[in-house]
């Protein structure tokens, strides 16, 4: 089930077209960082990693694969923040959960 859910999310991204680079998909299990860094093994590789957005309780709960990777990786890595129009989602979704009212200026800058 892994193995499709990943073809489905690099097909969502990349359509048929492909990345346009030499791409290996691979499902693996185990803790992500020392996942991610095995594949990852040769100094000729790039390693790709989302920061992911952190608050203070989820860093105290759970350590930062991008900062194992970064720390310990013997290729490039690297890391791409999260998008600042994702915090804006989260924003709007948090409110229609909660059902308040929604202004469109709150999300434009």
């Amino acid at each position: 089930m892994a193995s499709e859910r990943l073809a489905e999310a690099l097909d969502t991204a990349f359509g048929s077209v492909g990345p346009g680079v030499p791409l290996q998909r691979l499902v693996a299990p185990g803790k992500p960082g020392k996942v991610l860094l095995a594949a990852a093994d040769r100094s000729d590789d790039l390693l790709v990693i989302g920061t992911g957005a952190r608050g203070r309780l989820r860093r105290a709960m759970w350590p930062s694969v991008s900062r194992y990777c970064v720390a310990r990786a013997s290729c490039t890595v690297l890391t791409v923040p999260p998008s600042p129009l994702h915090q804006a989602l989260a924003t709007v979704h948090r409110r229609n959960a909660w059902k308040l009212p929604l202004s469109t200026a709150e999300l434009v800058d």
